[in-house]
């Protein structure tokens, strides 16, 4: 296992190669520059000093060398500095991944504790009222956009009811940060947190479904066994394959979602810093969170290998 687990981090290199190249081949060809950003339209700025501006930046240099000048420099742990503040690339991005860390984990436990055990009673109850109305939410949480879910929280329990603050990640003058805190995390992490609930309930759902219909089981009652030991040692330890590959491929789009949310929620995480930089035509911070980004990403894929051998006894790296 420590030998595929190595093998797989090297294989990451050329993956995260590829991603930066189209990423920083992306940004630099798209409409617009850092410069025209960075100054005030109604302010006549002389040609020459623009020019100067691009040279600090590097601008004027070809594509294919700043990004093996961003390369370089990244694999020595130097991300740049932001074009609009000077501010060290890492710097920013370190103090707005823990909040977006905080929202996305929080949202994915909060869909596994919910969404797995619906999805189980689900299929145990199959074709019963409740199973009707789960099957039910789970397509319109799936079908209806975030944003319209996110929206929608806000007016009723920030504005309407008052139970929830409108925005933010904290109130300096709460007396218990850690409450606080909390009680800003709850509505964003639940409404990011939605979709995957509806999508876990449905996978779970059909994944237990189809176990339940196995010779296995059936030989596993005639033995005698209780039924709560053949549902759960035996249905639901073999339907967990398929689950935990849901669960992790969920992951790239969790990020993907957390961006929208954070933004709606104007929580100071990567996505509202994204936002912003593209905003700014800000390439490096760009860079920077396209690189973390990925790397996350590429982390949840090896996690779920790991899972996999976990769970089922018959998998083995070599």
């Amino acid at each position: 296992m420590i030998k595929y687990i190595i093998r797989r981090l090297l294989i990451s290199i050329p993956v995260l190669l590829g991603i930066t190249m189209i990423t920083f081949a992306a940004y630099n060809l798209a409409p617009g520059d850092p410069i025209s950003a960075m100054i005030d339209p109604s302010v006549p700025v002389p040609p020459e000093v623009l020019q100067r501006m691009k040279e600090d930046l590097g601008l004027n240099k070809p594509i294919a060398v700043r990004y093996v000048i961003w390369l370089k420099e990244a694999a020595h742990g130097n991300l740049g500095f932001a074009y609009n503040s000077n501010t060290p690339v890492l710097k920013k991005i370190g103090d707005r991944l823990p909040a977006t860390l905080a929202l996305t984990i929080s949202a994915m436990l909060l869909a596994i504790s919910l969404g797995v055990p619906l999805g189980v009673y689900s299929a145990l109850r199959q074709y019963s009222t409740l199973d009707y109305v789960l099957t039910l939410f789970a397509f319109v949480a799936v079908s209806v956009p975030a944003f319209f879910f996110a929206l929608g929280a806000i007016y009723i329990f920030s504005v309407r009811l008052g139970l929830f603050p409108v925005q933010g990640l904290r109130n300096p003058d709460a007396p218990n940060q850690v409450v606080d805190f909390l009680h800003h995390l709850i509505l964003p992490a639940t409404v990011l947190g939605l979709e995957r609930i509806a999508g876990f309930l449905r996978y779970t759902r059909s994944a237990v479904l189809e176990v339940l219909g196995q010779d296995y089981m059936t030989t596993a009652r005639a033995k005698g066994l209780a039924e709560r030991v053949v549902l759960w040692g035996h249905g639901f330890r073999n339907a967990l394959i398929s689950m935990i590959t849901i669960i992790t491929l969920s992951l790239p789009g969790l990020f993907g979602g957390a961006f929208v949310i954070e933004w709606i929620f104007a929580w100071p995480g990567m996505g509202q810093l994204a936002v912003m930089s593209v905003n700014m035509r800000d390439y490096p911070t760009l860079m920077g969170i396209a690189l973390i980004s990925s790397t996350l990403v590429l982390l949840s894929n090896l996690l779920a290998d790991i899972l996999y051998a976990a769970a089922d006894p018959r998998i083995r790296y070599s």
